[in-house]
């Protein structure tokens, strides 16, 4: 006797994706969780969502109608979160890619932070700048740039004149041509990252606002966040390095402790610069908090942006912006004769692209369990 097996339900299609991207609970739940939506609510509003359109018969829904459907029922439970959910989702569909920098001494926690907002954001580009310091050492031998070769709390002894009276100031002096000569290969990096379209983190020690001034006029195609982490409690931080050590055993405790008063000296000459700057410092009290604060900077700086876009197209469709931001091709004028509204038209398959490829990135991110429920 053969036993039948129950037919398996058609997917639900998002009618306005390029490639016919069936709904999935795992991609909406991710999409919450950026908002700072907990894994377990997020989940619990995504499969109530795949039951109302189970229950109404939906075969295809447009990305905003889900949108508007999962943040209805977000806001049964949080009101905030809907709304945090929703700002997101602008951020989502500007065509800016990101470009995160984020600085910090040695020891505070930038490498976790951006792994961690890499995951929520579905970011897949996480660099460190002692990734860079070593690929340039590649490039450049030890007798012509010395500083590429000792560690930030050590620049200090790649000095070739120490005509300066203070250790201190030798070791900002030292400090300050190490992070100019890694500055040239974090603005390569970005330059490339931008020709692709491809949201990009940088996290290091040589992320020093003050050698970042004019990037953002440079780099307008972008949504350039930079910020720095911070430690203001002194045993705190060196706790940091008791943790680092439990981690792996190739960053052990004894040489950043040995050098822990020469790191101090660089978190308060790299505050001073983002306070000089107006760049945002974030204290690392705690990963979630800090991470929560990160992402909230990063969205701010996103819907600005979104809203200067809005307003130039807003501006040009009425005539008045002759300085209304570039765009990829004015040939092909929209409905409004707004070349804002055009080039967003020319870019459609980009977009398309950029948010499937994202996506299947925050897919990854799914927790194991949920992704095995479907």
């Amino acid at each position: 006797m053969k036993v039948r097996r129950a037919a398996t339900p058609a997917p639900i299609l998002i009618s306005d994706t390029t490639q016919g991207l069936p709904y999935s609970k795992g991609l909406l739940a991710s999409s919450m969780m950026v908002a700072g939506v907990a894994p377990a609510q997020a989940y619990r509003v995504a499969e109530r969502v795949e039951q109302v359109l189970v229950e109404r018969g939906v075969s295809q829904i447009s990305g905003t109608e889900l949108r508007d459907l999962a943040a209805s029922m977000l806001a049964e439970a949080d009101q905030a979160h809907a709304q945090g959910y929703l700002d997101w989702q602008a951020v989502e569909d500007l065509e800016q890619p990101l470009v995160i920098l984020i600085g910090g001494a040695t020891g505070v926690g930038k490498s976790t932070i951006a792994t961690q907002l890499a995951a929520r954001l579905g970011i897949t580009r996480v660099i460190s700048t002692d990734a860079i310091r070593e690929v340039l050492r590649s490039a450049f031998s030890e007798a012509l740039m010395p500083s590429l070769y000792v560690s930030s709390f050590n620049a200090d002894a790649a000095l070739r004149v120490r005509s300066i009276s203070s250790p201190a100031e030798q070791l900002i002096v030292g400090f300050q041509e190490q992070v100019t000569a890694v500055s040239v290969g974090i603005k390569a990096l970005i330059s490339r990252a931008l020709e692709e379209g491809t949201d990009i983190i940088v996290e290091g020690a040589h992320v020093v606002p003050g050698f970042l001034d004019g990037w953002e006029e440079e780099f307008t195609q972008a949504v350039l966040v930079p910020v720095v982490v911070a430690v203001s409690d002194a045993e705190t931080h060196r706790t940091h390095f008791e943790l680092r050590a439990m981690e792996t055993r190739a960053r052990p405790r004894d040489r950043y402790l040995a050098h822990f008063d020469k790191i101090r000296a660089l978190q308060a000459y790299i505050v001073k610069q983002a306070e000089r700057t107006g760049t945002p410092v974030v204290e690392m009290v705690d990963l979630d908090s800090a991470l929560q604060r990160v992402a909230a900077l990063v969205m701010t700086k996103a819907l600005e942006r979104a809203g200067a876009w809005k307003e130039a197209e807003g501006a040009a469709a009425l005539g008045t912006a002759p300085d209304a931001p570039q765009v990829d091709d004015v040939n092909d004028v929209g409905d409004a004769g707004s070349p804002v509204a055009s080039g967003r038209r020319s870019r459609n398959g980009l977009s398309a692209t950029r948010r499937v490829a994202k996506a299947g990135r925050m897919g990854a991110w799914e927790p194991l369990g949920a992704r095995r429920r479907g």
